[in-house]
């Protein structure tokens, strides 16, 4: 059983974690893109999750999607579709019913990803539609991952420039591992119970 919400106070009692495996920027398609699309289409669960430049005040454009982060459970793969743009690859992968992609909100995120290149997106679980059904009631993947996997996750970066040259270490911990606690908790949830409606 889980506890339905969490204080702000109980969260900054818990350690913090981050993705504990190896993690590669992707931004060119070669080897390294191949590897990465071979790599997570062996997997039958993927976290998932993108990234945006944010926009600080109202008149300004509003940015793509900068970044698709897809996390296996040993390996975190960082795609730059601002500068690779969605690959048919990526397509192909994010259409695959066989393989299980999972996120917070993804319905915001694949729309964003499908003005970069349309794509039919197919074995999406989005986790904020499914906690309730184990009487958990916060929706943020902060507080989903503080209730479900007992340890806390650092922000800091979520506000930073995703389109900048170069993606700073902890810009890459960062997003490696918000799509890494998507996978770890719904793997959790699966071998939980469903609270009785």
């Amino acid at each position: 059983m889980y506890i339905s919400s969490i204080s702000s106070e109980d969260l900054q009692k818990l350690e913090y974690a981050s993705f504990p495996g190896e993690i590669r920027v992707v931004d060119s398609v070669g080897a390294e893109f191949n590897r990465a699309v071979n790599y997570l289409r062996r997997q039958k669960i993927l976290g998932f999750d993108t990234e945006t430049r944010p926009c600080f005040s109202p008149d300004q454009p509003r940015y793509g999607v900068a970044l698709l982060q897809l996390s296996g459970p040993e390996k975190a793969y960082l795609f730059r579709v601002n500068s690779l743009g969605m690959h048919r690859r990526l397509c192909s992968l994010l259409s695959d019913e066989k393989i299980v992609k999972v996120g917070a909100a993804v319905t915001d995120d694949i729309r964003g990803l499908q003005k970069r290149h349309d794509f039919v997106p197919r074995s999406f679980v989005d986790l904020q539609r499914i906690v309730g059904d184990y009487g958990i009631k916060d929706k943020s993947v902060k507080k989903m991952t503080a209730i479900i996997l007992g340890f806390r996750i650092s922000k800091t970066q979520q506000l930073s420039n995703w389109e900048a040259e170069v993606l700073s270490e902890s810009q890459a911990m960062y997003a490696a591992t918000d799509a890494w606690v998507c996978r770890e908790m719904y793997l959790k949830l699966l071998a939980s119970e469903k609270v009785s409606q």
